[in-house]
């Protein structure tokens, strides 16, 4: 009987070895770094997707696709949801959104022929749906998610959470924007931030009056839950417009009391 137990045991073991192994190893094959001449990007596909959506994730000043990916929870987010990320790189750990921000814009950098080099890129080598693709960002990663959304035609909705349009836009576009009005390096109000790069941009609210105004939305809905404030506007054509603000919140990526990782998903689920 103590034998018996004692094998059942060794066997018990053996299978939770071998399902921890195959975990591991099927978590190493959904990740991969790919290159696009001289620059890269984090692509994250969980197995037995088809036509799958694709998020591109673009990092905050001094971040990286692997900081992004590592602290927002998108890899999580894209099993339970059934969609690719992409989280690529920026010239100096910046991207040159318009007037902002660092080694990118002050070198000119070419980012939004990038991007649309990573979606192509992505689509070839995931089973990616390229009637649903979709742009977020952190910061001056925000900026230029939302340079992508007034510029080319190549996403379906954008997100900017704690970003603002640091470039001439005049396109309509499905734009969610999550923002905490105690930013500093980026004013809910807009004018000069304070930070290294000194950000100087449009009033969040004004932005979102823009694309509803580009976009010809009717009167958004208000709604009000604790520190959390939501305007939605349902638009022609499909699009929507939104603006979540969190009061008293700074500069970052909320989890709480808003998780800025599945407001985006919910977001981009219904367009």
């Amino acid at each position: 009987m103590i034998r018996t137990k004692a094998v059942a045991g060794v066997v018990g073991s053996a299978i939770m070895l071998l399902s921890l192994g195959t975990s591991t190893a099927q978590a190493q094959r959904e990740k991969s770094t790919e290159r696009i001449g001289s620059r890269s990007y984090e692509l994250f596909q969980p197995s037995g997707l088809a036509d799958a959506p694709l998020v591109v994730v673009l990092h905050g000043g001094f971040g990286s696709g692997r900081q992004a990916q590592r602290a927002y929870g998108w890899d999580a987010k894209a099993r339970a949801g059934g969609f690719v990320v992409a989280f690529p790189n920026g010239v100096g750990n910046s991207w040159n959104a318009g007037n902002c921000c660092g080694r990118a814009s002050q070198q000119g950098v070419d980012d939004v022929a990038f991007l649309r080099a990573v979606v192509d890129d992505a689509t070839r080598k995931a089973p990616v749906d390229h009637r649903r693709v979709f742009v977020a960002g952190m910061s001056n990663g925000a900026m230029m998610a939302l340079r992508m959304a007034c510029q080319t035609s190549v996403f379906r909705g954008a997100a900017s959470v704690a970003g603002t349009l640091v470039t001439s836009c005049d396109q309509p576009a499905s734009v969610l924007q999550i923002h905490g009005t105690a930013d500093r390096n980026v004013p809910y109000d807009g004018g000069r931030g304070s930070g290294f790069a000194r950000v100087d941009g449009e009033a969040i609210p004004a932005i979102d009056a823009r694309f509803r105004r580009l976009d010809a939305c009717p009167a958004p809905a208000v709604s009000r839950s604790g520190k959390v404030t939501t305007s939605r506007a349902d638009c022609p054509s499909g699009r929507k417009v939104e603006l979540i603000t969190v009061e008293r919140m700074g500069h970052q990526w909320p989890s709480s009391p808003i998780n800025a990782t599945d407001a985006i998903w919910r977001y981009f689920s219904a367009l």
